[in-house]
């Protein structure tokens, strides 16, 4: 007969219980493992996206200089067509009235001499207006001082009550559109006369002193009323 040993099955509890408890710890300490790798993960997610963004970034401030530079560029070019434009209208319309001088000459000479008249007068005040409107103007007047860039001297005198080189007669009338002179004005010129300049000092010092001499005699006359006591009273 076999005799069982009592307290055996207590120990085999026993034997039992310690390993249980290694077992949970195992399971215990696995969690915490595994919640440390998402953590670092999450730490390069977010450097990666940074990155990302900054890329973004740099990639917008180009694109938006691009876009300035060709806006820039689009202004420039649209200031210079319109330059153009005005430009070659300009030379057009000088190019138009260029031909229409020789009439105008012709108009201006008829009425100096009182030939504009009757139908004749309409048509010319028509052709003047036409002109005008398209910015034809006319210059060039007797006594202005003379610019050789609006004005062409043909003929050239001396007179001695000019100070400067001066317009003295307009032989035929200068035009201009805007800024460009179409024609300038043909003109006879007068320079002052040699020696009328060194002349005028000397005629001022004689006038100078004659004042000087009248205002030191009339004193002298004052001077009999003032030692009789004034003059005598009637």
């Amino acid at each position: 007969m076999t005799e069982e040993t009592p307290g055996f099955d207590e120990q085999q509890d026993a034997d039992v219980t310690p390993g249980a408890s290694s077992d949970d710890a195992a399971e215990t300490a696995g969690p915490a493992s595994s919640e440390a790798g998402p953590a670092g993960a999450g730490t390069d997610a977010t450097a990666g996206l940074t990155a990302q963004l900054d890329q973004a970034r740099t990639a917008l401030a180009e694109r938006t200089a691009d876009l300035q530079r060709l806006q820039a560029e689009y202004q420039n070019y649209r200031r210079r067509v319109e330059r153009d434009r005005v430009t070659v209208k300009e030379v057009a319309v000088a190019g138009m009235l260029s031909e229409l001088l020789p009439v105008l000459d012709d108009i201006g000479r008829a009425r100096d001499h009182g030939e504009l008249v009757g139908g004749f007068k309409s048509v010319a005040e028509s052709v003047e207006a036409v002109t005008a409107k398209l910015g034809l103007v006319q210059f060039g007047k007797e006594g202005e001082p003379f610019d050789p860039t609006i004005h062409e001297a043909l003929m050239h005198s001396y007179a001695p009550d000019v100070t400067e080189t001066t317009c003295v007669a307009i032989l035929q009338p200068g035009y201009r559109i805007g800024e460009r002179t179409i024609r300038p004005a043909r003109v006879a010129v007068a320079e002052p006369q040699p020696g009328a300049q060194q002349a005028k000092p000397q005629a001022d010092a004689k006038a100078e002193q004659a004042e000087a001499e009248q205002a030191e005699a009339e004193p002298e006359a004052a001077k009999p009323d003032e030692e009789n006591g004034g003059p005598q009273e009637g």
